[in-house]
């Protein structure tokens, strides 16, 4: 009687195949995060861009930016509205994004929405506005001595004092901390930084530029 040759895998063979099984995973999942990454990053800058409008659209209704949001306790009926006011001696110029004023989104991508004050507001929009831009301005408004700046990793000014930033908006992207010039406030001439992303660097900003603010006043018949 002949012998029925069994089939089947022994341990060897089924250790060569999930060996083989992990490798491709992992070749696959270093891409998908990386996809991943990116489609969070793009959909950040349209963020940006439906905010960069927004502000805009605020300063065409009310002739000013508004200050920058500074509570951070979500039961305060204040909580993601501007400031009260933001006087030209008051750190509130740099605080973050008033969403509800705006009606943008409140955080970022990788925010985490604050339910108390134990929170840190981490992914929510930083902001800052110009101190003559924070009230109501016309086509004469010039920019006072020290004004905003926004630099690259190298330094290079992106930027120029002629025509400086009236407003900046950015993200603190997926590590969720201020990096490189961004990481420090400056009260009076203050540095910001626009970049590619890197190992170091992962903020995403924008900024509105006067000769923009004023072609779109000028246009929706807010100006001279």
């Amino acid at each position: 009687m002949s012998k029925i040759k069994k089939s089947g895998f022994n341990l060897l063979e089924m250790t060569v195949v999930l060996l083989i099984l992990g490798l491709l995973m992992g070749g696959l999942l270093l891409p998908l995060q990386a996809q991943t990454d990116y489609n969070k990053r793009q959909q950040t800058h349209r963020a940006l861009a439906e905010i960069k409008e927004a502000l805009i659209g605020y300063a065409i209704l009310n002739g000013r930016f508004p200050c920058p949001s500074t509570i951070t306790d979500p039961a305060d009926a204040g909580f993601g509205l501007e400031a009260a006011s933001c006087s030209p001696s008051s750190a509130t110029h740099d605080g973050f994004l008033p969403w509800k004023s705006l009606g943008v989104s409140e955080t970022d991508v990788w925010g985490l929405v604050q339910r108390d004050t134990a929170g840190s507001m981490l992914g929510y929009w930083r902001y800052r506005v110009d101190q003559k831009f924070s009230v109501g301005f016309n086509l004469n408004t010039t920019f006072p001595n020290t004004v905003l700046k926004v630099n690259d990793s190298k330094g290079i000014r992106l930027t120029t004092d002629a025509e400086a930033p009236v407003a900046i908006v950015y993200s603190t992207g997926k590590n969720l901390h201020a990096d490189g010039e961004n990481a420090d406030y400056e009260a009076s001439a203050g540095v910001y930084q626009s970049d590619v992303q890197s190992t170091g660097f992962d903020d995403m900003l924008i900024w509105i530029s006067r000769p923009l603010l004023m072609n779109r006043m000028v246009s929706a018949g807010k100006l001279p």
